[in-house]
């Protein structure tokens, strides 16, 4: 479905409105001076490959000292994020929320859809481990590439308060909104119901214990939207992630 492209606009808004705390759950404040940058939207129009640009761009970025938050679009980014966010981190753990595993071989012949980055950063051996969390659409195929890849999985089945993640690296985010459920957040291409609450997501989040240099936010359509509520809901999750990449930095 088409969308996803129309919602960074729609986080920035709910960031850094009035109506809403501008302070994470972790004590950062941002609407401080300085507390985020905004490096507006990439540009796609000049004929250039897509891929080239997201990983220039994110790689000169980085190169400035600071944590990235990627908003999105579709999933279909992550791969060309995380090339370049491997080159400057050659320990690498990918945490990737999602409802979907998005690491089919490819889709309808298209190797690089959003239900493949996974699948991508994996061949080219991108990220030391790869967990996935709140799965509840897996089929024999992904179990396939879960075996090829050595993927950590644990779906909404096995979901529980004692997940222990056992982070020893450095931590790539991935945070796709259709992990939770509808009923929290309706504004995605491919609902599913069972998903994770908005406080599920939040305690996984403040459970990180290793630095997070980077994550994106995706999967947010505002045409599916009902009443702005998932557009908050990013908004939220940009700001808690935001306050874990300030928190783990300092200890």
């Amino acid at each position: 479905m088409k969308g996803p492209a129309e919602a960074p606009p729609l986080i920035r808004r709910e960031l850094f409105s009035d109506t809403y705390s501008s302070w994470s759950e972790t004590g950062v404040d941002f609407s401080a001076p300085d507390a985020v940058v905004d490096h507006g939207d990439l540009d796609f129009g000049s004929g250039a490959d897509p891929w080239d640009i997201i990983e220039q761009n994110v790689g000169r970025i980085m190169d400035l000292g600071h944590p990235l938050i990627s908003l999105g679009g579709d999933h279909a980014i992550t791969h060309p994020i995380i090339r370049a966010v491997r080159k400057r981190h050659p320990s690498l753990t990918i945490l990737h929320i999602d409802a979907h595993p998005d690491i089919y071989h490819d889709y309808q012949g298209n190797p690089r859809s959003h239900t493949s980055p996974f699948a991508r950063i994996m061949e080219e051996g991108l990220a030391d481990r790869l967990i996935q969390v709140g799965l509840r659409t897996v089929n024999d195929h992904h179990r396939e590439q879960f075996r090829r890849f050595g993927v950590e999985v644990i779906d909404t089945v096995r979901w529980g308060q004692d997940i222990d993640l056992n982070l020893t690296t450095p931590v790539y985010l991935s945070m796709d909104i259709d992990a939770l459920d509808p009923a929290f957040a309706p504004g995605v291409s491919h609902r599913e119901p069972g998903g994770l609450s908005t406080r599920q997501v939040i305690d996984l989040i403040h459970r990180v214990n290793q630095p997070i240099v980077a994550a994106d936010i995706v999967e947010f359509n505002p045409r599916c939207d009902l009443s702005n509520m998932t557009a908050i809901v990013a908004a939220k999750l940009l700001k808690e992630i935001g306050g874990m990449m300030v928190k783990t930095a300092r200890t």
